[in-house]
């Protein structure tokens, strides 16, 4: 073997390198654009846009937040919901923070439960044991 293929073999090497890492940076570069372009179409479809007769001021996105614990006010119970600013809970009194969140988990707990229930009572399914005194059926013999 001469010794000039030596210096063939290397430059074939290094060029096949450097076409490879010219591949990969174009792929890159394409799924960096592609990701980009997705990031673009999100922020447009989660941007809060003023709606008509809004105040220019922000109002807006206060009242998309309104709406929407209203909408999941009404889709987990039949009470209102108490709409509170952003931070109303730094200055509140602990005991009382701590029986409302008690309250509230107690109340989300029971939606659940008759949920379940009314699911399984559809279904035809047998109710559990832990749910028979909650399903309004007599258990008296």
């Amino acid at each position: 073997m001469p010794w000039w293929s030596w210096i063939v073999i290397w430059v074939a090497l290094v060029a096949l390198s450097l076409l490879y890492v010219v591949l990969l940076g174009i792929k890159l570069w394409r799924h960096f654009v592609a990701l980009g372009r997705e990031v673009s179409h999100a922020s447009e479809r989660l941007s809060f846009a003023p709606s008509r007769g809004a105040s220019p001021s922000g109002a807006a996105s206060g009242d998309l937040l309104r709406q929407a614990v209203g909408e999941a006010a009404t889709n987990e119970s039949s009470a209102p919901a108490e709409l509170r600013e952003p931070g109303w809970a730094i200055h509140g009194n602990p005991t009382e923070l701590r029986a409302e969140y008690v309250q509230g988990k107690q109340d989300r707990k029971a939606v659940r439960r008759d949920r379940r229930i009314a699911r399984r009572r559809e279904r035809g399914q047998a109710q559990s044991l832990s749910d028979l005194r909650h399903s309004g059926t007599d258990l008296t013999l």
